[in-house]
């Protein structure tokens, strides 16, 4: 059976910086500022002396800055809440997202950016952003997505953000790699690679290396992407990131694949797959198989391929993803297709289109309804 290669939808968003990076604390400042405001003789005092502090201080205040302390507001226990709202309206939102809800987490993101938008927190917007492009893409809402990602990179090159910036140059290339625009994907990649030369960002070269390889594999150069993703490797491990050299092995994977070499294809996505269950990275886990099964079932050996399908559901299951879990029915109902048992492929088939339902994907659905009657019935 001749092998096509397809982008992983693993790696759109791979590195992109955690929820948990976020700073908290700022509001003690605020804190120290408004806490003794008492009685109306203190606030005339204190407004004296801010004046006369603006007029003496050797630095001489913007009107933005005067404003800004003008507008703080009157309790700082509001602020805090505000914040605590919109972080958990993330943590929620990335839940959301790791269980297939991509809609909820949209919905969740816009209202979390709402508040971080008020509190002028730059941070706190571009982690909210990644989650939203995320969700979008999850939804093949990819004008959506790269709209996000945009925004993402714009506030990473404004607060001076090498690392944020390397991180979203590359989201953007790999998205722009699935819209099928490979100059562009090409350049902004190679910006990214520049960033992280320069300023010595090793996990930053590793990222772009990598993905630059998968740049070079769409393009159908599959042995240079080879050597791209073996010299990502190097990066990879020197920069200690065991989660970017599972994504790496995996790409190797798929280009060892596209090839047709399938001793080396199974080392690479076995090599993944072992690290991944070690670490319990499941993104990458699962893409294993799903890269594993393909390899397996690509040379005749469907029972290892259904053996691996199986640890595939179970971990779908485990996460509660029901996204995930309709990969692995859908994939199930393709293998049993290929080997003519109709109604065990049915059977899949439609257990798949009950998900695509659940999960509210309409483009899933109606392709899966499709399917379903043109199948023959033996």
């Amino acid at each position: 059976m001749k092998q096509r290669y397809f982008l992983p939808e693993g790696i759109i968003l791979d590195l992109a910086p955690t929820l948990r990076s976020r700073r908290y604390g700022l509001w003690i400042l605020n804190s120290a500022i408004v806490g003794s405001r008492q009685n109306d003789k203190f606030k005339l005092l204190t407004s004296c002396f801010l004046i006369l502090a603006v007029f003496l201080s050797p630095l001489a205040a913007s009107a933005a800055d005067i404003t800004q302390q003008l507008h703080r507001p009157l309790n700082s226990s509001v602020l805090r809440e505000s914040r605590d709202k919109a972080d958990s309206l993330l943590r929620i939102g990335e839940q959301q997202q790791l269980s297939g809800y991509s809609e909820k987490t949209i919905d969740s993101c816009k209202q979390a950016l709402e508040i971080y938008r008020s509190l002028g927190d730059f941070n706190a917007q571009g982690n909210a952003y990644d989650l939203l492009a995320r969700a979008y893409i999850q939804l093949s809402r990819f004008k959506d997505g790269e709209d996000a990602l945009r925004r993402r990179l714009a506030i990473a090159r404004d607060t001076k953000d090498f690392q944020a910036q390397i991180f979203a140059l590359n989201n953007i290339s790999t998205l722009l790699l699935q819209k099928g625009e490979f100059t562009s994907a090409g350049k902004t990649v190679e910006e990214a690679l520049t960033i992280a030369h320069n300023v010595n960002n090793v996990a930053g070269e590793g990222l772009s290396l990598s993905n630059l390889g998968l740049v070079t594999a769409r393009l159908g150069n599959y042995n240079k992407a080879i050597k791209l993703y073996e010299t990502a490797l190097y990066f990879r491990r020197q920069a200690g990131d065991i989660l970017g050299e599972t994504n790496t092995l995996n790409n190797l994977g798929d280009a060892y694949l596209a090839v047709g070499n399938y001793p080396d294809t199974i080392g690479s996505y076995g090599a993944a797959l072992r690290i991944a269950k070690t670490k319990r990275d499941r993104t990458n886990y699962l893409r294993a198989i799903d890269g594993l099964v393909t390899a397996h079932s690509s040379v005749g050996r469907y029972e290892r391929a259904f053996d691996l399908l199986e640890q595939r559901l179970v971990v779908a299951r485990e996460l509660q993803n029901l996204r995930e879990e309709f990969k692995a029915f859908k994939t199930y109902a393709q293998l049993y297709e290929q080997l003519g048992n109709y109604p065990t492929a049915r059977n899949f088939y439609e257990r798949a289109l009950i998900l695509a339902r659940t999960l509210e994907d309409s483009k899933q659905e109606v392709l899966l309804a499709d399917k379903l009657t043109k199948m023959p019935k033996r």
